[in-house]
């Protein structure tokens, strides 16, 4: 409880700071300037297609699992969105786990294959990424402060790409090679390495379903790209005159912003990601920052309005859930086998806060 009490305080600090020095040069003057210029029939678009790109992960999501547990369109979308509401407002990388805990323990799958889906969502988003970096890149010159940023990525992925299918391929070499280097100097580093390369293979084990491969790319690509439709029809709104390749720009950079949630709801850290991006196609600075906080409202309404219906269904709160896993470490959950431990949901349990 204290620890993730300290990284929420911490969190919540670096967001204050962000949003201020992100917002601290933008007068009322320029607000209602900008009100006059916006054109509100784009945002409906907009808002449209923000729901749209949830329901498409989330069915992503759904075709993952489907081997496992068949669940209606319905519930695929809300427990999913629940889940990334808890990806949202919990620091770091807690919110992951609470996540695999919910989905185990509402949807009655294994921790495990929980766990695999959500190491796949994070390749095939990745993978989704170089491709609209690529196809980008080919349409539209980045900024010079961008290429480099944008070779750095591919480098990144690819060489993932390089280690999942090294662990995939040659894990018990390994596991051979840990035992011989850590096993006797260093049995915790040995038993910590065991657990990551087996909890890990066990994640991307459904790699090797060409129906789940080919299915789940297509989701991918289908989601960020109503994304990035998401971003234009706000570029649109605000009388920005960019084109469709910017709005997939922004899109990557609004999509790293959000895959390590290091402020509760990525608050300072999303706008200054995003302003930082438009500042480069010579947009004005407080321009860019209303356009960042408009395009994160977006973001977080479909999430947190489906998420809200499942929460609703099931008569448990966010807090039950935060509290429920707040504390959880994923490796601490696991065993040396590479299976995850199971012990009893405090929530289900019907713990009160």
């Amino acid at each position: 409880m204290k620890i993730f009490k300290k990284k929420q305080f911490w969190g919540s600090l670096i967001a204050a700071a962000l949003l201020a020095y992100c917002l601290k040069d933008i007068s009322l003057a320029e607000i209602k300037e900008l009100s006059h210029r916006l054109n509100p029939i784009w945002f409906l678009p907009a808002l449209i297609t923000s729901f749209i790109f949830v329901m498409i992960k989330a069915l992503r999501w759904r075709l993952m699992v489907s081997q496992q547990q068949q669940l209606t369109t319905v519930r695929a979308i809300t427990v999913h969105s629940a889940g990334q509401i808890l990806n949202i407002v919990m620091p770091v990388l807690t919110g992951q786990v609470g996540r695999m805990f919910l989905f185990a323990g509402k949807v009655g799958l294994r921790k495990t294959f929980v766990f695999s889906t959500i190491v796949l969502e994070i390749l095939f988003d990745a993978i989704s990424l170089i491709v609209f970096l690529l196809l980008t890149s080919l349409a539209f010159a980045f900024p010079p402060e961008y290429r480099s940023f944008g070779i750095v990525l591919a480098t990144v992925t690819i060489a993932g790409l390089v280690l999942l299918y090294i662990l995939l391929h040659f894990q018990i070499q390994l596991e051979n090679l840990c035992q011989k280097l850590f096993r006797a100097r260093y049995p915790g580093v040995h038993i910590g390495i065991l657990k990551f390369i087996r909890s890990f293979t066990k994640g991307i084990e459904l790699l090797r379903s060409s129906q789940h491969l080919a299915g789940s790319l297509l989701y991918s690509l289908a989601a960020w790209l109503a994304h990035t439709m998401v971003v234009y029809f706000l570029l649109m709104s605000f009388g920005f005159d960019l084109p469709f390749a910017a709005a997939a720009t922004v899109m990557i950079i609004n999509t790293i912003a959000l895959m390590v949630p290091i402020t509760p709801g990525n608050a300072g850290t999303f706008e200054l990601a995003v302003s930082s991006s438009l500042a480069a196609f010579a947009v004005g600075r407080s321009d860019a920052v209303l356009f960042a906080v408009a395009l994160h409202m977006l973001d977080l309404v479909p999430i947190m309005a489906l998420g809200s219906i499942f929460l609703h269904q099931e008569k448990v709160s966010l807090r039950q859930l935060r509290k429920g896993h707040e504390d959880e470490v994923i490796l601490d959950a696991v065993d040396e086998e590479g299976q995850f431990i199971d012990k009893p949901d405090k929530i289900d349990q019907g713990e009160n806060v």
